[in-house]
This record gives structure tokens, sequence and C-alpha cells, in this order.
């Protein structure tokens, strides 16, 4: 199975501009995201970004990268305009890793890759990890994933989804046992034939409300394979205070 990583990294994030570039152990951040993303057994690893100082700082460093345009409103869109620009065959998988997550498992990018590969009903693919904590499962900055038999995605939600109606009746304080809460990760493997698809498809209102653009594959009727992985996710950085706590857990 051969796949291919593009990593979207723009540089105006709206909590932390230019984060891309941030130092983590004497390499800028999206640096560290494409060395895990290599590590994963990718046939390419790219990087898609709006900025030329981080086209700059990939070349220093031995990676490629794509110049795209600035106002693409998420990295799927941004990546869907790097497949179009190579012409990628229909059916080339490529992955979505994001551009701050510098402690990513390459064997969790190479799941997520070989999941859509098996899954041949999918369009995408993404991973999802067991909740345990109740605060966790609360938390509104914390994306749900319910699944169905099969491994599918049914819904994706900020809200404490699946409910145990007894067991929450006063309140989430604890998570039931047996109850299948799983913490959707922000990792995407696609076709590239959908990528083209997914960038003419209307934005839904499910979409808009939850601010999950997962949910308008699912709103048009697309499959999203779900691969469950047992280990808890690395954090990644949205804030100063996320980069400080990677530098102190990087190795």
């Amino acid at each position: 199975m051969k796949f291919v990583v593009i990593i979207p990294a723009r540089y105006a994030s709206s909590r932390f501009p230019g984060k891309a570039l941030a130092d983590i152990a004497g390499k800028p951040m999206v640096v560290r995201v494409a060395e895990r993303a290599r590590r994963s057994g990718a046939a390419e690893v790219l990087i898609a970004t709006d900025h030329a100082a981080i086209a700059e700082a990939a070349g220093r460093h031995g990676f490629a990268a794509v110049m795209t345009r600035r106002s693409h409103a998420s990295g799927t869109d941004r990546i869907a305009e790097v497949a179009a620009r190579r012409r990628d065959p229909a059916h080339r998988i490529i992955v979505n890793v994001q551009g701050d997550e510098p402690l990513i498992e390459p064997a969790l990018i190479r799941k997520v890759a070989e999941t859509l590969a098996y899954h041949r009903a999918a369009d995408m693919a993404t991973a999802c990890h067991p909740i345990r904590g109740a605060a966790e499962f609360a938390n509104p900055n914390v994306v749900k994933v319910v699944l169905d038999r099969d491994g599918y995605a049914l819904y994706f939600s900020r809200a404490a989804i699946p409910y145990a109606r007894e067991a929450f009746a006063g309140g989430v304080r604890r998570v039931p046992a047996g109850l299948p809460a799983y913490r959707h990760l922000g990792i995407y493997a696609y076709r590239a034939a959908f990528l083209r698809t997914f960038t003419r498809l209307a934005p839904v209102a499910i979409e808009r409300s939850e601010a999950l653009e997962q949910l308008r594959a699912l709103a048009h009727g697309h499959r999203i394979a779900v691969t469950v992985t047992r280990r808890a996710p690395h954090p990644g950085v949205d804030t100063p205070a996320d980069l400080r706590r990677v530098r102190r857990l990087f190795p």
C-alpha cells in the first residue's frame, strides 16, 4: 500500500499566529510533524502552506513544500488544491496530518491509511480512542464519535454522545462501564477522487453548528471508516501554553 502525507500549515492561526514555525528542540514545529510522518512509511511527505517562511523552513530541512491559496477555509480544502495540482490518480490515498501535532505516532498515520485501503466502501478514514474520564467526555472541545457495528462513523459531536440516560440522570459524573465513548482524533485519509468531490459539496447546518467539517461528508451520504487506537494521543499545539508542554515532552 502506497500513501502520501500532506501537512496543511497556514501561518495565520487565530490563537497562535506563526505556530508552524515555533521552535521545538531546534527545529520548526511543522518540520517535527513532517519527520514523524516520514517515519510512517509514506511514499511522500509534503507541506502545504500559504506562507513563504514556512515553505523555506521545510526546504531547509529536506521536505518539499507547495504554496497554496490563503483563502482556504479548512486544511482539507488546502490539501485538495495540492492533490488537484499534482493530478494524483483517483485511487491514491492521501493522509491529512495536522501541522500542530509534533508528537503524533507514525504508526497511527499508517493505520489510518490502511483503514481506508481496507474499507472499500469508505471515502474517508479517521481515528478515535476510548474516553475514560467524565471531564473529557463532557468537554465540548473534545470531539466525540459514535460508530456502527462495522466501524463506520454514525455521527461526530462536541456533545456527550452516546448519552447514557440512566447513568447521566444527575449529570455526567462518570463514564459507565461498557459505554462506547470515543474521542475523535483529527487525522484523516482520503482517496484523491473524493477530495475533488468534497470541495464541491455544499456546507450543511450541522457542520456549521458543530464546527466540524467531517459532518459535511456524512450529511451528503459519504462513509467514514474509523480505526480505534487504545493509546491516548499526545497533546497538539493550539496555544503558547501547549507549546511549552510539548517542549517538555519532546524526546
